[in-house]
């Protein structure tokens, strides 16, 4: 059998021809609106102020076709300097490598056919001056028209800031871990000597108790209050430290003897612990006098040294300095347990030992050595540290050699024992503070200069009962009381009273109180806890 398809062959042909003359008039059409779009103001002026970049490309041969004005903003080349894709993905992708991933992509991408795939965010370009950007594109191929149509958005603002919100994130949950961890061990840390405290202060009510057995329990007591003490005094420092309210109260200052103070200090601690301390003087006495501020000083040798006998069980502890340059080098130095080399710049992180699981338990809120580099740094200083694992640690830190402005030099503190306990007549003292403990403390305190006492509990009274006995030889007088304060009432009395010795007492400890205190009219000043040594010591100075 034949069948004759001549008219079908020939009806084929003519639609073939048909579909070829459209797609030649689609692919003229899309070239003809770009070449008004470079002609047609109306088009021109939209297709400029677009938002994005848009650019069209011969899919064959890479040639650009037209460019808007974002486009070429965004790369920083001009449509007539760009003659097709590959010149330009040179300028816009300096490293082959990347260049090459780029290209592989696009191709593979064309040959897909897959929408889907056009789509690219995140691209690192680098712009015609030098600058790199962050771009997200779309690429649609128009296979029949042998072209790509290309939109390209600049992201590099909207990058950095993601950016940095994904570190403030971090930062955050960070913060709010070594938060989570450092109440947990400041809970750890307040507790264990409160528990001390209470429990062996129930524990002395028993009458059965011998008399060695109470003052072992008195012993823990008062070694649980100090532990409790200094954590408090951690947290009071660092929290001055990050406010900005620390200050330096520069004086001449001999280290020698603050090097053999601290040494007289640790040698009982460390010999308990069946090891050796040992100190080196770089200087002669005359030669050690410099201008620093003696207290942080001693805080800092005090933090370096109790660490170096905390994480040290055997061997030897050697502390002490020489001169290099203009700077004192400071060192303490142990055989201790060291410190792996990933954690050595972590430990100056305040609250830092909270995050470090050991297994041993280390006292400590972890804000020593934070605390000594603050220091460090505010004395014109810097700290470092070298350490290896199971060899032990040597903490260095500089101070300025500044040499004394005078032969005046700053005196310690005076000991109750340098005083006969006799004075030259028996006192009245006005005891103003609203704490009954406190007021009954400081009572029992004075009770071996067998002096009169007077006791009141707001500024208000202080000043009403002095007016009535103004024969009174001295005031213990609280700074923090309701009605009126210390200061207040201080200076209300300094109005009619010159002659009265005024002691101000707080439990506030920051710098700048003991200023605070001379300038409202105050003698002299005491921190609370009170020290039964230092109260005895400082009335014997003024009778």
């Amino acid at each position: 059998m034949a069948i004759d398809i001549t008219e079908q062959k020939r009806a084929m042909e003519e639609l073939l021809i048909e579909k070829e003359k459209t797609e030649e008039a689609e692919k003229q059409l899309l070239l003809r609106v770009a070449e008004l779009s470079k002609n047609n103001v109306f088009i021109q002026t939209i297709l400029n102020h677009l938002p994005i970049g848009l650019a069209l490309n011969h899919i064959d041969t890479g040639e650009a076709i037209y460019m808007n004005k974002k486009f070429e903003e965004i790369y920083g080349w001009r449509f007539e300097e760009i003659s097709s894709i590959s010149s330009f993905f040179e300028q816009i992708y300096p490293d082959p490598e990347y260049r090459k991933q780029i290209t592989e992509r696009i191709m593979r991408d064309i040959n897909s056919g897959d929408s889907d795939q056009m789509h690219w965010e995140n691209v690192k370009i680098t712009s015609r001056d030098g600058s790199h950007k962050v771009v997200d594109a779309v690429n649609i191929p128009l296979f029949q028209q042998n072209t790509m149509v290309s939109t390209v958005m600049d992201i590099t603002r909207m990058h950095q800031i993601q950016n940095d919100l994904i570190l403030a994130k971090e930062h955050a949950e960070e913060s709010d871990r070594l938060k989570s961890a450092f109440l947990a061990n400041m809970s750890h840390e307040i507790r264990t000597p409160m528990n001390g405290i209470l429990g062996f202060s129930e524990l002395l009510k028993d009458s059965k108790l011998s008399g060695e057995e109470q003052q072992e329990y008195i012993l823990i007591i008062e070694k649980s209050g100090k532990r409790m003490l200094n954590i408090i005094n951690d947290i009071v420092d660092i929290s001055k430290i990050e406010s900005g309210q620390m200050t330096l109260n520069i004086a001449d200052s001999t280290v020698n003897d603050q090097i053999e103070y601290v040494y007289t200090f640790f040698k009982p601690e460390v010999e308990q612990k069946g090891m050796q301390l040992l100190y080196t003087n770089g200087l002669s006495s005359d030669e050690s006098v410099i201008q620093t501020d003696r207290e942080k000083v001693f805080a800092i040798l005090t933090n370096l040294v109790k660490n170096a006998i905390k994480y040290s069980d055997s061997g030897t502890i050697e502390f002490g300095y020489v001169l290099r340059g203009d700077y004192l080098e400071f060192f303490v130095k142990d055989q201790g347990i060291g410190i792996p080399p990933e954690r050595q710049e972590a430990i100056f992180e305040r609250f830092i030992q909270a995050d470090i699981t050991d297994k041993r338990a280390y006292q400590g809120a972890g804000l020593g050595l934070t605390i000594s580099k603050s220091y460090v740094e505010m004395l014109g200083g810097k700290m470092w540290m070298e350490s290896q694992m199971d060899n032990g640690s040597t903490f260095y830190f500089t101070l300025p050699y500044l040499t004394a402005k005078s032969e005046e030099i700053a005196e310690p503190v005076t000991s109750v024992s340098e005083y006969p306990g006799k004075l030259k007549k028996n006192l009245k003292i006005l005891i103003a503070e609203d704490d009954d403990a406190s007021q009954r403390l400081i009572s029992f305190m004075l009770k071996q200069y067998d002096a009169e006492l007077f006791k009141v509990k707001t500024g208000v009274e202080a000043i009403e009962l002095f007016t009535q006995n103004q024969d009174i030889d001295l005031i213990l007088m609280d700074i923090q009381m309701p009605e009126m304060n210390g200061y207040e009432a201080t200076r209300k009395i300094r109005e009619f009273n010159n002659k009265v010795i005024i002691i101000a007492q707080t439990a506030y400890g920051l710098s700048g109180d003991r200023e605070k205190a001379i300038e409202a009219g105050c003698n002299d000043y005491i921190a609370k806890p009170i020290d039964k040594n230092e109260l005895l010591a400082l009335i014997p100075k003024y009778f």
